[in-house]
């Protein structure tokens, strides 16, 4: 259902639009890949017209890339908790890699639409965006990618300056994956049809914690 406004004329009122731009098209990625969100489609949910859409952001994809900053954030959050909580700081650096490959693996299989974001960052969002919305983007992707690797280090020191390798690493492998979760209609029926073909199919989980598992080790030191 489309919300009816009024002209806003107050900073107030612009950032209250603002925002509901950016919430309607978060609603819109529960129901739909990057891909198939149109700023045609966004105008018509939010009730204005194309035109004054694009006076709040110059693109589609300069909302999606706003929308990947708060989402990582909010991922970041739950990651401070999350590692804190089931990383025990006594196990040797081997079992402590795994137990982080294990939750980070666990918490971007529950975001399936940051992950989607991520798999769509480099291809199709920084795109058709002005250089000042690029530098914008980047300026806060380096402050996110400073927390979250500050935040590995903390529980992994052993990676020392490969903990920012590893989230860069992380952050294009949860875009890559996630673009085969879940598989088309005719995947599945080639699949229900020729079970040997099945070994294919990717849980995205258990996808993520093998390859965070393996950079990980990887990474770390030998003595």
């Amino acid at each position: 259902m489309a919300v009816t406004f009024k002209r806003a004329r107050s900073e107030e009122q612009r950032e209250i639009r603002r925002q509901v731009i950016l919430d309607t098209a978060a609603a819109m990625l529960d129901e739909m890949p990057v891909a198939e969100v149109s700023l045609n489609e966004l105008s018509r949910r939010v009730g204005l017209a194309k035109s004054n859409v694009l006076r709040y952001f110059e693109s589609r994809e300069a909302v999606l890339l706003e929308l990947l900053d708060a989402f990582l954030a909010s991922w970041e959050a739950e990651m401070t908790d999350a590692l804190a909580a089931g990383i025990d700081a006594k196990a040797t650096p081997e079992v402590r890699a795994r137990q982080l490959a294990e939750i980070l693996s666990r918490s971007l299989a529950e975001r399936k639409v940051l992950c989607d974001l991520f798999g769509a960052q480099g291809g199709v969002l920084e795109h058709n965006v002005s250089v000042e919305v690029v530098k914008r983007h980047k300026r806060a992707s380096l402050a996110r990618l400073t927390t979250i690797t500050d935040l590995i280090r903390r529980h992994l020191p052993e990676l020392g300056d490969d903990a920012r390798l590893f989230c860069l690493m992380a952050m294009v492998s949860a875009g890559a994956l996630s673009s085969y979760v879940p598989p088309p209609p005719s995947v599945l029926a080639a699949y229900a049809e020729e079970p040997a073909l099945n070994m294919l199919h990717l849980d995205l989980r258990d996808a993520l914690r093998s390859a965070f598992t393996a950079t990980l080790v990887g990474l770390l030191p030998r003595a």
